[in-house]
């Protein structure tokens, strides 16, 4: 198979990337994400159609953000587009007639970065994507575990802390409500009310009050030295690592790959996580440790991974 499109459904934005064998994105459209879950569709469509007005195009590959089923047709539930048993290969296939393969855009970008960024050269990857929330993919031998009904690796709702923070997933105490970079702002912001005389430099770069710390005012204090900023990304990097050591019990990979907005901060989050891993993994001291390393694609995993699994059929 030649030439497929990868498709990554975000909030805001629905882009589509004709991807070649080797990963490279040779064609991109975008168009607006619709604000009902009935127009994605025909959304999805037009920016496959784009994308491909100058290429033959054999397959397409959509990540969706959301539990996919076993078969990688059917959306079986998805929080923000209120999808629940979206038959969205057949609805999407109907309109652009072509072959279409769904799979959940965390595991389409796992797939993306064993393939073709940072884990190239490991045969047993684990993947997380600290953003918004916490997301993953596993590469077990070669190929993306998705479990028996397609649901594997929602790593963000492993369940951290016996009734601990309440999480949107109706849950308590889950993963991401202590690893994500949602996490990060609430530590940041109680932080800065409880010494606001240690915030100076993260307060200056809002509005000055913590309510008004954002994720990117964290970051640039973080890198100027602000103590609350580091504090922060130490606490969050603790959750991180400690976790990490569980799927090590798990899944014994050769490399975890941190990917997500969060991980663009490198060193600053990567390092505390290592520490952290190090710290929780059992039997750490006679046992060999993976690496733990940033991912190198960025937000372009998940559209080169989809389309690579497009073309796998």
């Amino acid at each position: 198979m030649g030439l497929t499109i990868g498709v990554d459904i975000g909030g805001t934005k629905i882009a589509a990337g004709v991807v070649d064998e080797h990963g490279t994105i040779l064609e991109t459209s975008t168009v607006p994400t619709p604000p009902t879950a009935d127009h994605v569709i025909d959304a999805i469509a037009d920016a496959v159609r784009d994308a491909s007005a100058e290429y033959e195009v054999d397959a397409v590959g959509i990540g969706a953000p959301g539990y996919v089923d076993d078969k990688r047709a059917t959306v079986l539930f998805t929080p923000n587009l209120t999808w629940r048993h979206e038959a969205l290969k057949d609805k999407v296939e109907q309109r652009i007639d072509l072959p279409v393969v769904i799979e959940n855009d965390a595991n389409a970008a796992a797939w993306g970065e064993y393939k073709f960024g940072i884990g190239t050269g490991h045969e047993d990857v684990v993947c997380i994507t600290i953003g918004t929330g916490l997301g993953g993919g596993v590469i077990i031998g070669g190929k993306l575990h998705r479990g028996r009904f397609g649901v594997a690796a929602e790593f963000g709702h492993i369940r951290m802390v016996p009734d601990g923070l309440l999480c949107g997933c109706g849950n308590q105490g889950c993963w991401e409500q202590y690893a994500s970079g949602s996490a990060l702002v609430r530590y940041a912001r109680q932080r800065a009310t409880a010494t606001p005389e240690n915030a100076a430099i993260l307060l200056g770069l809002g509005d000055g009050t913590p309510e008004g710390v954002e994720g990117k005012h964290i970051s640039e204090a973080a890198r100027q030295g602000c103590p609350v900023a580091v504090d922060s990304f130490r606490e969050l990097a603790r959750w991180a690592g400690a976790g990490l050591a569980d799927l090590a019990s798990l899944f014994d990979p050769g490399a975890f790959i941190v990917g997500g907005g969060v991980s663009d901060e490198g060193d600053l989050v990567l390092d505390p996580i290592r520490k952290s891993y190090r710290r929780w993994l059992v039997g750490s001291r006679w046992r060999p440790h993976a690496e733990v390393l940033a991912a190198r694609l960025g937000g372009k995993a998940g559209m080169v991974g989809v389309a690579d699994l497009a073309r796998q059929g």
